[in-house]
């Protein structure tokens, strides 16, 4: 079984930076795309950034111009670095990754909290 396991959450005040960091292990023959999603409290899942396996990007809207992903394939891991945090981006931060002969893959989450 592929595990995805992020780490890098915690608390940091308005203005403040994080890294997260997402590592896949298991039998990995190679990873597609990857990405970062977040769950705010009493809201849906929604799309932060992606990353293909080519190092394409795409943005929200929301974070456009303060997130960076980026991905290191020898390690097998995803990166969102997060400048410029408002109190809007706390929530819960997943990754995901497709994992070719295996599929979709989830990480368990990190949370980001942002105080005013």
């Amino acid at each position: 079984q592929v595990q995805l396991v992020e780490s890098g959450g915690g608390l940091v005040q308005a203005g403040g930076s994080l890294r997260l960091s997402c590592a896949a292990s298991g039998i990995i023959f190679s990873i597609n795309t990857m990405g970062w999603y977040r769950q705010a409290p009493g809201k849906q899942r929604e799309l932060v950034a992606t990353i293909t396996s080519g190092g394409s990007t795409d943005y929200a809207d929301s974070v456009r111009g303060r997130f960076t992903i980026s991905r290191d394939n020898a390690k097998n891991t995803v990166y969102l670095q997060m400048n410029s945090l408002k109190p809007e981006d706390t929530a819960v931060y997943y990754c995901n990754a497709g994992i070719s002969l295996y599929g979709d893959a989830w990480g368990q989450g990190t949370l980001v909290t942002v105080s005013s």
